[in-house]
Parts: structure tokens; sequence; C-alpha cells
């Protein structure tokens, strides 16, 4: 199945420089995932950015098109990290290919996923969105990977799909969580790349053919 990213996760392609709005985006993005929608103000937002009160009004008018205008950016960076392109064919690595998005996400846009794990927690409509977005992505790349003959026979093709992004976004939703019990935050190289392998692991035991076979 073939799965145009845009219309999942519709967004505008943003200017090289980031202008005053995108700074005001960004500001209040960083503000929704820390503190939630109803906890930020435009005015805290302004403080975070910068800038007055008076601009972030001027060029988003309230706080519903501001919110409108992080989620925007949001299903962009998820467009474009996790389904801008096919998953490679073999000899090379899909399932490392696939964590290689899921962590790169993580690394260059924390508050991207914290806004993402903040939506799911509260289960508001926005999470069903990307929820929603996620599936037919993930879909699409399980197709993919049977089309190369490379899942395992009896594969149970509903939940190769859900199981993946179980795994991800349950460690994003409990990632203070998970803290404790690292030796180090999640976000740290050392500890992303002991994630992403235990999970490429388990998906290559649990859902991909044994190469001996």
């Amino acid at each position: 199945m073939d799965v145009d990213p845009q219309s999942l996760f519709p967004y505008r392609a943003d200017p090289a420089e980031p202008s005053a709005v995108d700074r005001i985006r960004d500001a209040a993005l960083g503000c929704f995932a820390t503190r939630g929608v109803s906890g930020t103000s435009l005015r805290a937002v302004a403080e975070a950015a910068g800038v007055s009160i008076g601009l972030v009004q001027h060029h988003f008018g309230t706080k519903a098109r501001l919110v409108s205008a992080v989620e925007d950016h949001v299903l962009r960076v998820l467009g474009e990290a996790i389904a801008a392109e096919p998953l490679p064919a073999p000899p090379a690595d899909p399932i490392a290919e696939l964590g290689h998005r899921v962590t790169s996400i993580m690394t260059d846009h924390p508050e991207v996923v914290g806004y993402v794990g903040r939506a799911l927690a509260d289960g508001d409509a926005f999470a069903s969105v990307v929820f929603d977005g996620l599936v037919t992505v993930s879909t699409a790349q399980w197709d993919q990977l049977a089309d190369h003959g490379l899942l395992a026979p009896g594969t149970d093709r509903t939940w190769a799909v859900l199981n993946p992004l179980v795994l991800v976004l349950g460690t994003v939703i409990l990632r203070a969580q998970l803290d404790r019990h690292l030796p180090e935050p999640l976000a740290s190289g050392d500890q992303l790349r002991r994630w992403d392998d235990a999970v490429a692991e388990l998906l290559r035991k649990g859902l991909l053919r044994d190469e001996t076979d």
C-alpha cells in the first residue's frame, strides 16, 4: 500500500531561517509539552519566545490558532521523519532503518516527542489524529516487509502493526518513569541505542522470518 505522508501528516514547508512566527510556535511547543495547553498562557509563550504578547496576538490571534499551528508543525515533523521514504529492501536492514527514524525524532525534536506524549496521555483529539496516522504508516511499512518476504509465517498482521507502536509510544509516555530505572536519561545517546537495539531484537525474533529457515 502506497502512503502519501502529506495526506496523513499535512504540513506547510518552513522557511530556511526561522521567522518570528516560527520562534513563537517553537516556544509554544516547548511550553505546551512541559505545562500542557491549558496550563500555558499566551503571555507565557511570549516570555519564552522573547517577544511581546502583542506580537503573539498579531501573528496568531487566539490561543486556539496557536495550538493549531503547533499541531501542524508536530505533524510535519512526524511525516518527514517516518513516512517520507519507503523502507529499504534486503539486503539492507529495514528494522534498523525504522529504529533510526524513531530515534532521530527523539534526538532532534524532543519537544515534539514531549507534546505527543502529553497528548496521548491526556487522550485528546490530537492524540487520535497522530495515532491513526501512525497506524496507517505502520500498516504500509509492514506491507513492505511482507512484500519482501520478511514476515514470519502466521504473523498476526494487525498486531504486527500495533505492537511496535505500543513499544514506541509507551516509551514516550513513560519516559520520566523509565529514566528512574536507567543509568542515565533515555534521551542520552547510549540509552537510546540500547533501547533501539532491544526493540529491534524483539521485532526480529517475534515478527520476522528466521533467516535459517
